[in-house]
This record gives structure tokens, C-alpha cells and sequence, in this order.
């Protein structure tokens, strides 16, 4: 899922890079073995977007973009870029000021043509007479690349802000990728498969009928071991008349999602991500809640069961090992991504404190990487990377602002990209933490990863 930047941490993006044709892949083709592998080359590519509103750039585009680096054998090749937009050839829609193409991103081969595809949220989008109604559109993925698009429709009372999250995943398990997307205060259920003519499988609201349920994020993950993909919502719930902090698990099934338990949190959840930190087979849900205890943040780790998760860990900068100590608005839990680093097995938890001060520097920020193990996660194996890894840094450069785990080149071992005010670094992953060597900046950079 995605948490908004404060517009102090985009910059503008500019039109460069190509625009392919479309090439399109054999009809024996399977479902592309990366949900991010957008030209089928079998190396995952890099999206990120800028949806601050208002942005514009040379080729004339308004209204926010997507960013995408492609890879290869030695990880993402900047020389290999793309920007897309909806002035872009094939995407439908017109570029406007008010807009947030990109505010949300999400992905997966949703055709099964063998070439992910691109989902991008617009939230902000005005449809006809209808200010904020929204947009998702898919951009497909082809041999070149990424190349048209196909706008998704909304079902009636999906209500305005359509976009404002997605997540992918099989989520009944019948070997076609599914989408959820939020729609005004609910989720909604698309079923694969999809259509370049806009066509999909059936589609269902998720909400706890009559419970007060207003949902505001998504993850997608295995949580319970079955082979089909879980959702966590993210949202508040009202109880004797005031909204409550929750999040709610649902469990992959044949039928599609089925309701399973909630989790009260003094403060709003704004991120999550599903990874087996233990590896005993089960996801565990990790919850960023960086406005925890004054702004000085948590991140709330639910465990995975064979019935679903069950259990909690807390973490924070007090956490035993833990570089630093917890200050008013560090905001720690910001953002957050998990995937294995160091090739053993593990899932690691990457967690952004964009809004940590550093030697007088104020919002200055970094990253803890918590390394899973026996157990868990724990301080004790945790790592401080500075926003000095980006060169020199001073106030406001907001590092861990954004955060993704991803094995961009294939060695068993996830990368870690890292987004700040104005720019993004990737630091490859070794067999300890990922390291400054071979380190890239993201070109263009304007905010929020792909999931």
C-alpha cells in the first residue's frame, strides 16, 4: 500500500525516457513469473510515481506521473527508463492540474499474456460533472515494455476518491491475479480475469455490513499458509458513536474473501506489509503506525497461525538494540517493506523515520532494517542506514520517507530503495545489510514505490 508524502518530499518529474510500441506475446504464454516483470524478461522492474498535484514537464503533461527503471542482469539499468502519464499514447485520460496519477500503485500479469502490468490510482481524478471521483487505470505490460492502457470501471456506490489504495493477488486461488481497490469508505473486489475491452471476473464490496467500517489501506500477502493471497484493511471502525483504529485480516478463499479478525490500535495505521519474519510458513503482519505516542511511532507486528494471525510484537527506537531513541514526530514506522536481504531464508522489515533529527539536523531521517531470524524480529539484529548514505545531508531531506524490498538482480538477496525529499537511492542487499557499493540513484524521482 501506499502512504501520501507531504507535497515537501516530491519534486517535478520530467517526460523523459521512451514510449514503446505494443508487441504482443505469444497466447501460450503463462502468467509472468514476476508481478513487476512489465517487458517479461524475467528481471523485476522498478515503478515509483510523482502525484503531487499540479506537476508538470517539458512534453507538456500536468497532472502527476509514473517513473518506471527496468532491469537486468546487474539490477535496474537507468539507461532503460520510462514515463507515463495520462497524456502518454494509449493511456486514457487527459493530464490536469488537480490530478494524482500515480498516487497509488499496485501490479500483476492481470491479462496472463506473460507481462505484468502497471494498476495506477488517481484518486483526485474529476469525471465529468463528479470532482474526486477517481480513477484506476491499467497500463499493459508487452515485450518493449509498457504501452496503453485500460481504464477500470467503478461499480456503482464505490463513492469518490476511486484509486485511493489497490493490492493484487490470488486471492481465490484459481490461478488468475485479482485486484482490490478502495472506493470511497470501502474495498472492492475485482476477480480476474481482465481485458484490454475493460472487462473482468465478477466484482463484490468488502464491508462489515452495518458494523460502521470506513477502510483507507490495503496489503496483500500469504498469511495463513493455504496458497491463496490474504488481505489486511486498514481503517477505522466506529464503536459507541467514535472511530476506532483497526486493522481487519480476510482470508483467501474459493468464494473469494472471507472475514477473519480485527486489531485495535491507539492511533491511525497508515502502512502495512505481509512477510514470514520466523519462517515457520505463516505471514506475519507488519503495521506502521508512526503517529503512535505523540509522533514518536510504532510498528506493530501481528503474527501469522495456520488459522490466520494471532499475537503481537511491538517495536520502536526503545526496542532493546535499536539505534536512537524515540522523540516526538520521528514518525517511525512511516513507511515499511519486507523481504529477505541476505539470502537466509528470512524475511527482513525495512521502516522509515523520515522525520528523525540527526545532529541538529531536523527531519533529516533514516532507515532501520530489522533482520528476521529464530523467533522473529528483534532489535539485536537491527541496522541504522543514515540519509548520509545518499552523500551529504542536511535538514528536511526526509530519508525514509518511502521504503521497498525487492531482488532486482536475482542473487537471492532483496535490494532496498529508499525515497527522500527529492530523491531515491537503491542499496543493494549482501549477505549482512545492503551496502553503498553499486548504489544508484533513482532517476527522476518523485514519490511512493510500487507495492
Amino acid at each position: 500500500m501506499r502512504r501520501s508524502t507531504a507535497a515537501a518530499l516530491t519534486t517535478t518529474l520530467l517526460a523523459t525516457g521512451l514510449t514503446p510500441l505494443f508487441l504482443a506475446a505469444p497466447a501460450s504464454a503463462a502468467v509472468a513469473k514476476h508481478y513487476d516483470d512489465f517487458n517479461g524478461d524475467g528481471y523485476r522492474d522498478l515503478a515509483y510515481g510523482n502525484y503531487s498535484s499540479g506537476v508538470s514537464g517539458p512534453g507538456g503533461w500536468t497532472g502527476g506521473a509514473v517513473t518506471v527503471v527496468y532491469g537486468n542482469a546487474s539490477g535496474l539499468d537507468t539507461s532503460h527508463t520510462q514515463v507515463v502519464h495520462q497524456d502518454s499514447p494509449g493511456v486514457p485520460g487527459t493530464g490536469e492540474d488537480d490530478d494524482m496519477f500515480g498516487d497509488s500503485l499496485a501490479s500483476a500479469d492481470l491479462n496472463k499474456d506473460g507481462y505484468a502490468d502497471l494498476v495506477v490510482g488517481n484518486s483526485m481524478e474529476k469525471v465529468g460533472s463528479a470532482v474526486h471521483r477517481g480513477t484506476v487505470t491499467i497500463v499493459w505490460g508487452s515485450r518493449s515494455g509498457l504501452s496503453g492502457g485500460t481504464n477500470l470501471a467503478p461499480k456503482s456506490g464505490a463513492g469518490r476518491y476511486f484509486g485511493r489504495d489497490l493490492a493484487t493477488g490470488d486471492f481465490n486461488g484459481d490461478g488468475s491475479p485479482d485486484l482490490a481497490v478502495i472506493g470511497g469508505d470501502e474495498t472492492w473486489l475485482y476477480r480476474g480475469g481482465f481485458t484490454k475491452s475493460g472487462t473482468t471476473g465478477r466484482v463484490s464490496k468488502i464491508d462489515k455490513k452495518d458494523q460502521g467500517w470506513y477502510s483507507s489501506g490495503l496489503a496483500a500477502g500469504k498469511v495463513n499458509g493455504d496458497g491463496k493471497t490474504d488481505l489486511v484493511i486498514l481503517g477505522d471502525q466506529f464503536i459507541d458513536n467514535k472511530p476506532v483504529p483497526r486493522i481487519w485480516f480476510l482470508k483467501g478463499s474459493t468464494g473469494g474473501l472471507t472475514s477473519g479478525a480485527s486489531k485495535t490500535y491507539r492511533s491511525a495505521p497508515t502502512n502495512a506489509v505481509i512477510g514470514d519474519f520466523d519462517r515457520n510458513g505463516y505471514g506475519d503482519i507488519a503495521v506502521g503506525l508512526p503517529d503512535n505516542n505523540d509522533g514518536k511511532g510504532i510498528v506493530s507486528v501481528w503474527r501469522g497461525t495456520s488459522s490466520g494471525p494471532s499475537g503481537s510484537m511491538t517495536y520502536n527506537q526503545a526496542s532493546s538494540g535499536v539505534t536512537g531513541s524515540p522523540q516526538a514526530d520521528d514518525n517511525f514506522g512511516y513507511s515499511v517493506s519486507a523481504a529477505d536481504t541476505n539470502g537466509d531464508g528470512y524475511a527482513d522489515l525495512a521502516v522509515g523515520v523520515p522525520h528523525e533529527d540527526v545532529d541538529g539536523k531536523e527531519d533529516q531521517g533514516g532507515v532501520h532494517l530489522f533482520r528476521g531470524g529464530s523467533g522473529g524480529l528483534t532489535g539485536t539484529r537491527s541496522t541504522w542506514i543514515p540519509a548520509t548514505v545518499l552523500g551529504p545531508a542536511d535538514s528536511s531531506t526526509s530519508f525514509g520517507a518511502a521504503v521497498r524490498l525487492r531482488d532486482l538482480t536475482r542473487d537471492g538477496k532483496a535490494d532496498l530503495t529508499v525515497g527522500a525529499a527529492g530523491d531515491g537511492l537503491l542499496l543493494p542487499g549482501t549477505t549482512t545489510t545492503p551496502t553503498t557499493t553499486g548504489s544508484l540513484h533513482l532517476p527522476e524521482y518523485g514519490g511512493g514505490f510500487l507495492d
